[in-house]
Order: C-alpha cells, then structure tokens, then sequence
C-alpha cells in the first residue's frame, strides 16, 4: 500500500549491508536452511582421530563404527502439493514451526556484531511468535502471487482476476473471513489493487465495474497477507508488450537498491537517494521517443505495525531531507513506483479502498446506517483495510451513505487511486522487511521477485 507524502531536499551516506551467505529462499516450498546448521552427524563423529596407545607411543586401531542412516529432516509435508489454483492451506503443507525463512541479510559496520551477540541472538528466539506468523504470512503470499503470474492473461476481467488472489489466499490461510472475527485471525491484509497504466494504486474494481485487461496494459498488482494482523505487504508489475520491460525493471531494480540501503540507524533520507539513483538511471522506448523513468515522488514506503499496514514512518524514494532513522524491531514495506509521466500523483477516479482509523474520534453518529457499518467493521476488519467487494460479500446493501458518514466524521479513511498524467505508464514492486536484531529478514522474497 502506498503513502502519499510530500518531497524533499539533502543526502547522508547510510550503513551498508552484505547478503548472507546462503542463497534467499527460492520456490514456494523452499526448506529453512538454517534445519541443520547446529547438527553434527554420526559420520562426523567417527572420522574423530584415534588416540595414541600410552605405552609405546604408536596409534592404537580404533574399530569403526556401524554406520547408522542419517535421518532425513523435512518442513515439508512431501505427500501434499499445492492445487492449481490455491486451496490447501499453507498450514497442511508445512511441519508446525517450520514456515520457509525469508531472505536473511547480516549487518556490516557498526552493526555488524549483531550476527554472533548473544543478547541479540536471545532477543531474537524470544521473537519466534512474531516471526513464525510473518514467516506463515509470506508463504501464503508467495504461493498465491506465483499462481496469479502464472493465469493473469488478457481478456480477464478485473474482478475475476482480484478474486482469484483473494480466494486462493482466504483459503490458503483457512480464514474465509464470513464469520463474525474470522478475518481478524488471518486473510487479506490489503485489498487487491489492480491498478493500470497512469494509475499508480489503490484502484480495485468495485461491484459491477466490467474492466477487462488488455495486451498493452500495464497492471500493478498490490494486495497483503496477514496471520494475526502481522501484514506482509508486497506487490509486482506485469505486461505483457516487451516495450515496457525497462519501466518494470526499473521499478524491480529501484526496490531492490531500497532494500538492500534499509537497516537499523539507517535514515529515511538515504534510502531515497538510493531508490532515486536506482530508478532513475533507466529510459523506456515508447512510440518512438526515449523517456525518462521518473520516481513518484510524492508516493512513498512506509512502517507496518499489527493490524496497521500504515505506522508512523514513511520511506521516501527521492533523495531527501528526511533524518528520521529506522531502528530495531521495526517492520517496513519497501516499495517503488517509475512512471513515464510526471512523477506525481492525484486523487481520481472512484474510491474502492478504506480503513477504520487507529485513532478514530469518538463522536455520535446521526445516520444509523452509519452506526451499523461501524459496528460491522469494528468486528470483521478492525483496523485493516478493506475495501467495498468485502462489504458486499458481507451482505451489506445500500451502504454507501454510511460509509461516507464514517469518512467525513473522521473514523474511516478514505484511499481514493492515485493516478499521474493521463497516457504515462507507471510500475511498481514492493518487499516486506523485518529488522530483527541480528539480521535483516526480506521476509517477501520469493524466486520470482
């Protein structure tokens, strides 16, 4: 989901960091490669060197040891795969505790003793809760996104496509999210936001929108996962003209360069500058003119807290005067936005996205239809967004003077598409990270993004 913000003005040279050593999780039944680390096998022990006899000095014979099986170790519960499309929960797939761990990156510099400190190595295991819902989060993620990538085709209509994401991963979560508080345990963590061409986000159709993709569009695909109210906020760009190819690489690279320059102490202004240098560096072929790729500049990453896929921070992506730092414990979505347009965005079109505010004010309601949709809202959604198709799909009808009633009384936010100049395309990807006190988690990664 994307913050809009305002711009700004100096750089600082942030801390660095290195990948690990080992590769980030690849498919979508990737195995922790961490299982083994601390195991030492039977093999090992009997290839120990044999001890001197005491008497003469010469090395007694030691008998070798009947070898015994290695025990294969697996999260994976190898008798059930994934359907086409995605209905087995992740929960079935997967061994208790045992979810795939994202990209771990380690610290360098003045952070680089957080790998091997044990206060933080301690920190860390008390963190396992916390970290197995994102870890179970992702998974779903994961799974459901490669699915879409493999079936989003033109011809589809909007709405068959976001429900496609958002049944797979209702029910890869085993949340259906049509009882009273059961979409507060786990499901859609943000609406599917199908935005095309000049829009840059937060568009989804509403009921009855006849929207059908087209070969030369160019569709950001936004939606998040939640177990527990822990959001995992990702996001890609598909095309299906290779003339586009370098908008989306820009905004995949520019993403990339974001996480990379991310990290506890590392401030806001600094990442901007990285983003910026990382997108801006590529052109896009179009109609037989070479144009820019520009940052969105008044759209922005931001920090993620439970139920709230909007904290307090924001995560420029233009170079800045931003000092704020990023700090330990912390959850960000790092996303991007290139456009061949302006590079700003406005409010347009219809409004499909909402969300209770955390902080909503406490004033009486005249219109009862109002004072019935909060009640609603408060005990399906809380404070996640959501948006009208989930109301509908509730039973809701005629709502929409409520709705407006919670908005101007200051208790529901509004997120109306945020759109550039009309026949600019724009592109846009986007990682959850956990900045655990002894690495950096990409806790989104997956081997097609």
């Amino acid at each position: 989901m994307a913050a809009a913000t305002g711009d700004g003005a100096d750089t600082i040279n942030s801390e660095q960091f290195v990948p690990a050593s080992k590769p980030a999780p690849g498919s979508s039944l990737y195995v922790s490669q961490h299982d083994d680390k601390n195991e030492r096998s039977e093999d090992d022990k009997d290839d120990d060197e044999a001890p001197e006899d005491a008497g003469n000095g010469t090395a007694v014979k030691k008998r070798k040891k009947k070898k015994k099986p290695k025990k294969k170790k697996t999260s994976v519960n190898e008798t059930a795969k994934q359907s086409s499309p995605p209905r087995i929960p992740v929960a079935s797939l997967f061994s208790p505790g045992q979810y795939p761990v994202g990209e771990e990156v380690e610290y360098r510099d003045e952070n680089a003793f957080r790998t091997t400190n044990e206060e933080k190595r301690h920190l860390d295991r008390m963190n396992n809760d916390f970290l197995e819902e994102y870890r179970h989060g992702a998974e779903v993620h994961r799974q459901v996104r490669q699915w879409a990538q493999k079936n989003i085709k033109p011809g589809q209509s909007l709405t068959e496509i976001a429900e496609g994401i958002e049944d797979g991963v209702r029910a890869l979560t085993g949340h259906q999210g049509l009882e009273e508080g059961d979409n507060l345990k786990g499901g859609m963590g943000f609406p599917t936001g199908l935005s095309l061409n000049h829009c840059a986000a937060h568009f989804t159709p509403n009921a009855g929108n006849k929207t059908i993709l087209q070969k030369e569009d160019v569709v950001k695909v936004d939606f998040g996962v939640h177990i527990n109210g822990r959001i995992v906020d990702s996001a890609f760009t598909m095309a299906f003209d290779p003339v586009y190819d370098n908008l989306l690489a820009a905004a995949k690279d520019a993403t990339n360069a974001g996480v990379r320059e991310a990290g506890i102490d590392v401030r806001m202004s600094d990442i901007g500058a990285a983003i910026q240098e990382a997108m801006e560096s590529y052109e896009v072929e179009l109609g037989g003119q070479s144009l820019p790729v520009k940052c969105i500049r008044n759209l922005n990453g931001h920090d993620i807290i439970q139920y709230s896929i909007h904290g307090m921070k924001s995560v420029p992506i233009v170079k800045g005067g931003d000092q704020t730092k990023m700090e330990e414990g912390e959850t960000f979505a790092i996303e991007t936005f290139g456009s061949t347009g302006r590079g700003y965005v406005r409010d347009d079109m219809e409004t499909s996205h909402y969300a209770k505010k955390a902080d909503a004010p406490n004033v009486p309601l005249r219109v009862s239809s109002a004072r019935m949709l909060l009640s609603s809202i408060s005990k399906n959604f809380g404070t996640l967004p959501f948006c009208r198709r989930y109301l509908d799909r509730l039973g809701h009808e005629k709502y929409l003077l409520g709705l407006n009633n919670l908005v101007s009384s200051g208790i529901v936010e509004a997120y109306p598409p945020l759109c550039d100049v009309k026949g600019s395309h724009t592109a846009q990807f986007e990682h959850t990270i956990l900045l655990r006190p002894t690495v950096k988690e990409v806790i989104s990664r997956g081997d097609d993004y």
